[in-house]
């Protein structure tokens, strides 16, 4: 079986810092997801052509990265503690220049089509990725931000790490934009990233007991990952049908599409009729708090809300209903009243999540087919796929991705063999799959 080799380690620093002594307090949407683990994505390139020495592009990418530190001060930091005389702890982000993690590795004989031609995606793809197994609250001495750069036979993948209680897809991926811009030699970022804290009047206190003991080690099946493409048009056809089957036009090509999936997914697990199942959907905050959360604020600014149905219902009354279902649930909580009594309430009441349960009847959205995944190029062309790591996967994980080709959509589902294997055959559901 192949394997990676480590070829090297560093501790890279941001090359200027500006502001030493900044910190960024934690919000309630950063604090809730403490006791979880990271985000890792990646992307596969097509090595340099003409080939670039081995030495040359790893000493080009390394000095790039920490030039983008500049901008991202927080990345290069490390989480802080305050202990409280009440028993209670608030977090923070010391801006200290402690350094992120850059390592070059190579992974003999396996080529690009070794990693994207599988149904299912290959476990050596876990090995892409720097710190795995660091769980968020280990920010404290842990980087923030790991980077793994991983020659193959014939390409490049390079792996992102990064804390989430520090941040979410938007800022990680804005990090990455802003990465490849500079080592395509720009001086400046063209989304510098906002660490305004407006809404938040002083640092979150949590009781200290909520992390003794960390998060509870849950017990969950052998999962498998599998990329679902859905190309414009396919995506277009389901719209269309939901629209047909509701008589209006107000549901969203991703909202139809995800009702999609839910459905496979719920035929092939066999649910009761009667057993209640869930889809758990990231609604963002910046277009909506905007006043409070510009665009390019750097940290977490997501909070879930889940569409409940019975699975017979789900099956039987067809994908429109469930797309409005959905639809309803998410215009219902994104008002900004209401996304603005949510965190309100959070900031007296700060909660954290353990660790994802191992149940059968939910499912739950990361990433988002916006993220500008496909226009990070360093220097020697676009990447041609994206995927993500081990951290985070629980039964029932959907990632989505921008597709390579405009317009589409990838979705990785993080399930046991047997529910993706049936999905496979699921002729319903595969219809709308693009190949």
């Amino acid at each position: 079986m192949a394997s990676v080799r480590l070829i090297s380690t560093s501790t890279v620093k941001a090359e200027t810092i500006t502001e030493p002594n900044r910190r960024i307090e934690l919000t309630p949407w950063d604090l809730h997801i403490l006791l979880m683990g990271s985000i890792q994505k990646g992307l596969v390139f097509h090595k340099p052509k003409p080939a670039q020495e081995e030495n040359s592009l790893i000493n080009h990418l390394n000095t790039s990265f920490s030039r983008t530190l500049n901008f991202f001060p927080p990345l290069a930091g490390r989480f802080s503690i305050i202990e409280h005389e009440d028993n209670t702890r608030s977090f923070y982000i010391d801006c200290n220049n402690a350094g992120a993690y850059f390592l070059h590795a190579v992974a003999d004989g396996v080529t690009i089509a070794d990693i994207l031609d599988p149904i299912y995606v290959p476990s050596l793809v876990h090995s892409f990725f720097p710190l795995n197994g660091v769980k968020n609250y280990e920010g404290v001495s842990k980087p923030l931000l790991g980077v793994q750069v991983t020659e193959l036979v014939d390409g490049i993948f390079i792996g992102f790490t990064i804390n989430h209680a520090a941040a979410d897809g938007t800022t990680l991926w804005n990090f990455v934009n802003s990465w490849s811009e500079i080592s395509r030699g720009f001086s400046e970022i063209s989304k510098p990233p906002s660490f305004t804290r407006a809404f938040l009047a002083h640092p979150i206190r949590i009781p200290s007991s909520s992390l003794n003991g960390n998060a509870p080690v849950t017990s969950i099946p052998h999962l498998q990952d599998r990329v679902f493409h859905f190309s414009k048009d396919k995506i277009a056809e389901l719209k269309s049908r939901v629209g047909t089957e509701i008589g209006a036009n107000r549901i969203s090509s991703l909202q139809a599409l995800l009702a999609h999936v839910w459905r496979s997914v719920i035929r092939n697990r066999q649910l009761p009729a009667d057993q209640d199942t869930s889809i758990l959907l990231a609604i963002g905050t910046r277009s909506r708090l905007h006043q409070l959360v510009p665009q390019q604020y750097f940290g977490n600014a997501f909070q879930y809300e889940a569409t409940t149905l019975k699975a017979g219902d789900l099956l039987e009354c067809g994908i429109g209903y469930v797309a409005c279902e959905m639809n309803k649930i998410i215009t219902g909580h994104a008002e900004e009243g209401k996304l603005m009594n949510f965190l309100e309430s959070r900031v007296k009441n700060p909660k954290l999540t353990t660790l994802w349960e191992n149940n059968t009847d939910a499912l739950a959205t990361s990433g988002s087919p916006r993220f500008h995944v496909y226009g990070n190029d360093f220097g020697w062309g676009k990447p041609i796929a994206v995927r993500s790591g081990v951290a985070n996967k629980y039964n029932g994980k959907l990632t989505m991705f921008m597709g390579a080709e405009e317009g589409s959509v990838d979705i990785e589902a993080s399930l046991p063999l047997d529910i993706l294997e049936a999905m496979g055959s699921d002729m319903e559901f595969m219809n709308a799959v693009s190949h």
